[in-house]
C-alpha cells in the first residue's frame, strides 16, 4: 500500500482548496495532528463521534470531513462530545482534517459545483469560461436545469438523485427559471441570489424568515437539507487524493436528515 506523509498531504490540500482567501468560521486544513504517514483516509460530511469510530474500525490514519472543529464562538471547554471526539483522535493518532467554505467554493471539487453536476444543473459560466457567482465570499452559483420546468419538477429531481424529500416554498407550478444554489445552511443568502436575478433558490436548510421572503418574492425555495447537499465535495476532494498518492481513501455516510 502506497503512503504519503501527513504534512505533504497538508500541503497538497492547502495548496488545491486555497484556504486563505477565505474568512472562515473554523480553522481549515490539519485540525488535530496525528500519525506522520497516511495510508488509509476516511472522508465524510461531520466529524461526528460515529465517523471517527468508523474510521478507528477500518485502521485509518487520516480522517477527512467539510464540517470539522473549533468553530468560532463555540465553547472552548473541552469536556462532554468534544472531549469523547477528541479524546478518540488521539488515541487512536488520527489525522483530523477539516475543510469548510474552501470545500464548498472550490469550481471542480466543490459542494457547489459537485451538487450540480448531482442534480444536472448547467451553470452559467463568464465569457472565460467560469462559473457566475454572488452572494458572500462569492458562494452562490447560478445556472439552469435543463429538463426541469416547474418547481414540482425541480422537487422530483432532488427527490430522485439526493434521496431526501426536500422542503418546497412556492407553487408547484410555477416556473423554475434561472437556478441559485448554495449547499449547507445558506438560507440567510437568499435576498442575494433574488437580487442576481434568481428565480429559485436551492439551500440545505431553511429559517423562519425563508418562507416570507420566499412568498413576498414570487421566488421558489427548496430546502435539500444540509447534510445530504454537502455530501458530494468531500467525496470528489477524496477521490482527487487517491488519484494523485494512489491511497486509500473511503468515503463514509453518517447518514443525517437535517
Amino acid at each position: 500500500m502506497n503512503q504519503i506523509s501527513t504534512r505533504q498531504l497538508a500541503e497538497w490540500l492547502d495548496v488545491t482548496l486555497q484556504p486563505q482567501r477565505f474568512r472562515d468560521y473554523c480553522p481549515n486544513g490539519l485540525q488535530v495532528e496525528g500519525k506522520p504517514v497516511v495510508q488509509r483516509i476516511i472522508t465524510g460530511v461531520t466529524a461526528s463521534l460515529a465517523l471517527l469510530e468508523a474510521a478507528v474500525e477500518r485502521g485509518a490514519d487520516a480522517v477527512l470531513v467539510h464540517h470539522g472543529w473549533f468553530w468560532k464562538n463555540e465553547n472552548p471547554r473541552i469536556f462532554g462530545p468534544k472531549r469523547q471526539r477528541l479524546a478518540l483522535a488521539l488515541k487512536h493518532n488520527l489525522n483530523v482534517f477539516g475543510f469548510h467554505l474552501p470545500l464548498d467554493a472550490h469550481p471542480v471539487l466543490g459542494n457547489n459545483a459537485q451538487l450540480a453536476r448531482v442534480l444536472g444543473f448547467e451553470p452559467d459560466l463568464d465569457d472565460e469560461g467560469n462559473p457566475i457567482l454572488c452572494g458572500p465570499d462569492n458562494l452562490i452559483w447560478l445556472g439552469r436545469c435543463p429538463g426541469v420546468t416547474t418547481l414540482g419538477d425541480l422537487s422530483e429531481r432532488v427527490n430522485k438523485a439526493l434521496h431526501r424529500q426536500p422542503l418546497i416554498v412556492g407553487n408547484t407550478q410555477q416556473n423554475v427559471g434561472r437556478i441559485a444554489w448554495c449547499t449547507g445552511g445558506a438560507q440567510g443568502m437568499m435576498d442575494a441570489a433574488i437580487e442576481a436575478g434568481a428565480n429559485t433558490y436551492l439551500t440545505g436548510e431553511a429559517s423562519e424568515p425563508t418562507y416570507h421572503l420566499a412568498n413576498e418574492t414570487g421566488t421558489g425555495f427548496v430546502g435539500a437539507g444540509h447534510h445530504a447537499t454537502e455530501r458530494y465535495g468531500v467525496q470528489a476532494l477524496g477521490q482527487a487524493i487517491a488519484d494523485e498518492f494512489n491511497i486509500e481513501v473511503e468515503f463514509i455516510d453518517i447518514d443525517n436528515p437535517i
